[in-house]
């Protein structure tokens, strides 16, 4: 190893470690002060995590699990700061301790692996050249750096590490970012990483490559792990123990397996129940009403936080905020009511109503999209990222695309809605032969087909009110007037479940989740035939996850239009959809009902996503995970 070994490793540090001491948290509040109040964010917070064993933070978007990770490195926004507890780190207070001696510790004893890889990553230098710099900090001689980079980029299972360190972050797909910054975490064999969301919106496959190497990096180190996840599945494989955040406080806290295959906390209960299942019945998703309380109306809530949302609150958990109560070995939750938790039981889901007999809604024939010749890693080659795909759809049908990102999802929908010419092959919509640019196919495409963005961060216009946004297709035509467009919005509005109100505000007072919904009702302003989702409950939280899901259930039956749904999540793509289009390399390589699918496999990339998804049973051994645990 090149890397020196971490400093200060005296006698008593390691017998503090050995009895479970690297990482605790004791009543660790932190505050925020903004607009002249101080409001709470992490609430009195205790866990303990001991050298090598893994830590999972679960909750919605809000909960404070990022919030924890900024508190361990002291990096708090501006307003934030630790005004309560301590975090102690190896028996030393880095709450307390001295600003160069804490900055010391991160990055060399204390590591992270941020969410978003291409947002860590510099664009403007190299792999190598920030490989460099990070070398550099830990101290090894500029001999010594070309040679370690190479070997932590072999360390993470990338090909050809010469060319990947002279590449740039944007020459890279997002699981090869993900491993480089995996790698820079684990550069200095680190005796605590802290790892947010690392394995967010990735392709199902992609995420199980980017588990397995942090868990064999892991175990091979002795690392100490902090894992941030929305994923109960995957918390439940892959942690030892899980902490369950609400509102900034634990609701639940446990050994992962057991907690996760028997919640004592509702909120708990309910994030399992808003995850669809790969296997079994198809059951209703339990979609939690409203949201997190924001940091104000946490400050007014006297009694349990999450009560205004549970399914089975009563008027005494309004009273006072119950504490943290043993309920079985190892085993803790903060709730008054928890031998009811189990009775929180969801519905089986009614078959999905059979597609329309007749012509289908939409048939494409042979269609096949090459690109003109680019630089691609400095090599001339032609790209085909679609390759003779044939498939129809009937009205009112929800089928899935699946597979690996590159696969050519993206591409064929965009043929599909007319953003792309196709290079041959046929696209007809009812019965009409849409495939070139003529002003009647165009508008035919117009008329029956709308196309639902996968972020709606960018999709929405930042400095239109909602009521606009959700019109914009009127306005495109050019028909309505201003009254016309404004009792359009309300209507659309209704549909979608937000209020009236919500008309007037602009996409930055909005939730993720309340603008996906934004996102939709556009789509279903002029009452297509046919929506193409790309993606649009990709990084969400389960719970929004959830409402969005039934949402577009609801919006069917009540409506009738079909859908070509994009996802790499399969277990949401078995609960919406009917039949499964399985695409590699821009074919389509399976294609059938779901369930026969999923259940029965024929082509081995086909099985190969279906074994890369987290077992729905915490118990059961996840078959990707295998290499990790040998």
């Amino acid at each position: 190893m090149l890397i020196p070994p971490p400093q200060g490793e005296g006698a008593e540090r390691r017998r503090r470690e050995a009895s479970g001491g690297l990482l605790t948290a004791q009543s660790l509040t932190v505050t925020a002060r903004i607009g002249g109040e101080t409001l709470p964010v992490i609430r009195n917070l205790d866990f303990a995590l001991s050298a090598g064993k893994i830590l999972g933070l679960v909750g919605e978007s809000g909960a404070g699990k990022s919030m924890v990770g900024r508190a361990i490195a002291q990096l708090l926004p501006a307003g934030f700061a630790v005004t309560g507890g301590r975090v102690l780190f190896a028996g030393d207070d880095l709450v307390a301790m001295p600003a160069e001696r804490r900055r010391a510790l991160i990055g060399r004893e204390i590591a992270f692996v941020p969410q978003e890889p291409l947002a860590a990553l510099n664009p403007v230098l190299t792999i190598g050249q920030q490989m460099g710099e990070h070398l550099t900090r830990l101290g090894l001689a500029s001999s010594q750096r070309r040679t370690e980079a190479l070997r932590l980029i072999e360390r993470v299972h990338l090909p050809d590490p010469p060319a990947v360190l002279a590449r740039y972050p944007h020459q890279l797909s997002g699981g090869m970012c993900q491993r480089v910054l995996i790698a820079l975490a684990f550069a200095s064999r680190p005796r605590l990483v802290v790892a947010d969301e690392p394995t967010t919106a990735l392709d199902v496959t992609i995420q199980a490559r980017i588990v397995e190497l942090i868990a064999e990096l892991q175990a091979r180190d002795g690392t100490a792990l902090i894992f941030i996840t929305h994923d109960v599945r995957l918390a439940a494989q892959i942690c030892d123990d899980v902490l369950v955040l609400y509102a900034g406080r634990a609701a639940e806290y446990g050994p992962a397996r057991q907690v996760m295959a028997a919640p004592a906390h509702p909120y708990t209960r309910s994030l399992k129940l808003a995850a669809p299942a790969m296997a079994g019945p198809r059951r209703a998703l339990q979609a939690l009403p409203d949201r997190m309380p924001g940091l104000r109306a946490l400050k007014e809530i006297t009694g349990c936080s999450f009560a205004p949302r549970c399914p089975i609150a009563v008027a005494q958990c309004g009273a006072a905020e119950p504490p943290l109560t043993q309920v079985a070995a190892g085993q803790a939750a903060a709730c008054i009511r928890t031998e009811a938790t189990a009775h929180i039981r969801a519905a089986d889901v009614a078959p999905a109503p059979a597609p329309q007999a007749g012509a289908p809604l939409i048939a494409v024939e042979n269609l096949t999209k090459a690109f003109a010749a680019r630089r691609l890693f400095g090599r001339e080659q032609a790209v085909t990222a679609v390759d003779g795909v044939s498939f129809a759809l009937a009205a009112n049908e929800f089928v899935g695309l699946v597979g690996e990102s590159g696969s050519g999802k993206s591409t064929l929908a965009r043929l599909v809605v007319g953003l792309e010419q196709p290079s041959a092959g046929r696209i007809a919509i009812a019965g009409q032969d849409v495939t070139d640019q003529s002003p009647a196919a165009r508008r035919a495409r117009i008329d029956t087909v709308q196309l639902v963005f996968q972020d709606p961060r960018s999709a929405l216009n930042p400095r239109r009110p909602v009521a606009t946004i959700v019109t914009q297709p009127l306005e495109a035509r050019g028909h309505a007037s201003a009254a016309e467009r404004r009792e359009r919005a309300q209507v659309l509005l209704a549909d979608i479940g937000l209020p009236g109100e919500t008309a007037a505000r602009y996409p930055a007072q909005l939730s993720g989740g309340q603008r996906q919904r934004v996102n939709i009702a556009r789509a279903l302003c002029i009452a297509p035939k046919l929506l193409i989702a790309d993606e649009i409950v990709s990084g969400l939280d389960v719970s929004v996850q959830a409402q969005l899901i039934n949402l577009l259930i609801r919006l069917r039956d009540e409506h009738g239009f079909s859908m070509l749904f994009i996802s790499h999540d399969l277990a949401v793509v078995r609960y919406l959809c009917t039949r499964v289009l399985v695409m590699l390399r821009g074919r389509i390589v399976e294609q059938g009902a779901t369930e026969q699918i999923f259940s029965a496999p024929q082509h081995p990339y086909t099985r190969a996503l279906i074994a890369a998804v987290p077992p729905d049973d915490p118990a059961a051994a996840w078959s990707a995970m295998a290499g990790a645990s040998a």
